[in-house]
């Protein structure tokens, strides 16, 4: 199975949903203009990092964002890996990733388990408790969110559970890009699959962030990558490389899960 997918490398304005719904559906219809079927969103897309302003910006039950993200998919017939947004349930807010079919049906919430310190999101959210694994198009995929992507016990047990490719929204810092780019390349390799991670770009008050999205398929190629500012990133998904990568290193079946 071939897919063309896109990571919407958007710049993502500070607190300010209005503008960046807008631009959201600018850049989804450039992805299903460019015959992408599948596009991702980064981490926090509807009001990046302020947190200290959740009462108000907070999405109820994240509502606004999957009424927003299902019309999108409805009208340009792409799935959507809809990024993360602040997701409002019983008094708690969570930073949670949306997965929407082409035919606007909520596939899949997971929200993110591994807090960043650093970013202070311990101070504002509460971590998730379920997996990223979900199925598109019959076939079994995972998401993740940023910080996600530094366990790797965590990405393996999405493997585990069938995930083909791995997609990961962030908000990653431009101070380490390096890291992002090592540890996205390491998961595809050590797992087999594709890793389609989608950072953001610009700058909020505390950071400058890195865009450099990456597609990369289960050797660890690099089959498409970002620079710093907006645009869209694309390559094809070749599902079947997937197979031919495992039978010929069968890291899987040579697995010592006893001695873990």
């Amino acid at each position: 199975m071939k897919r063309k997918i896109a990571c919407i490398q958007m710049d993502v304005k500070f607190g300010n949903k209005e503008a960046n719904f807008e631009a959201a559906q600018k850049w989804i219809g450039e992805a299903a203009a460019a015959g992408c079927d599948l596009a991702v969103l980064p981490e926090l897309w509807t009001t990046g990092y302020d947190l200290t302003r959740l009462a108000e910006l907070g999405d109820e039950h994240a509502q606004q964002s999957i009424q927003f993200l299902s019309d999108c998919s409805r009208k340009y017939g792409i799935d959507l890996v809809g990024g993360s947004v602040a997701s409002k349930k019983a008094e708690k807010y969570y930073n949670t990733m949306l997965v929407i079919s082409r035919s606007g049906q909520l596939v899949k919430q997971y929200s993110k388990i591994h807090l960043f310190r650093l970013m202070d999101e311990h101070l504002y959210l509460t971590s998730g408790a379920t997996d990223g694994v979900f199925q598109l198009e019959g076939e079994t995929f995972a998401g993740v969110i940023c910080y996600d992507i530094r366990f790797p016990e965590w990405i393996r047990k999405q493997a585990l559970l069938g995930a083909k490719a791995l997609f990961v929204s962030a908000e990653w810092p431009l101070a380490r890009l390096n890291h992002w780019r090592a540890l996205c390349i390491a998961r595809a390799i050590e797992n087999q699959c594709y890793v389609i991670a989608c950072n953001r770009s610009g700058s909020d008050p505390a950071n400058i962030f890195a865009g450099h999205s990456l597609i990369i398929d289960p050797w660890g190629k690099v089959a498409g990558e970002g620079g710093e500012e907006e645009e869209l990133v694309t390559a094809e998904m070749d599902l079947s490389l997937i197979e031919e990568v495992r039978s010929r290193i069968p890291v899987f079946s040579d697995r010592l899960p006893d001695f873990y």
